[in-house]
């Protein structure tokens, strides 16, 4: 299965058995993100969590309250 990364336009190949390559397929919503970008974005949130100014906006279900 061909895929195009949603942020550098990277157009790469899934093996059609992948557990990914499914959830593509039938879940057209979701997107690909390559494992370079994916490892970025990682990173560089990373260094924002720890700075102390990071926020994470959470639902004001009650159950959350946990996390």
């Amino acid at each position: 299965m061909r895929v195009k990364c949603v942020l550098c336009d990277d157009i790469g190949k899934l093996s059609d058995d992948d557990p990914l390559a499914k959830k593509l397929r039938n879940h057209p919503i979701n997107t690909y993100m390559c494992p370079t970008c994916k490892k970025r974005i990682t990173e560089l949130t990373n260094t924002r969590v720890s700075t102390g100014k990071f926020v994470f906006h959470r639902s004001s279900h009650p159950a959350e309250d946990a996390f």
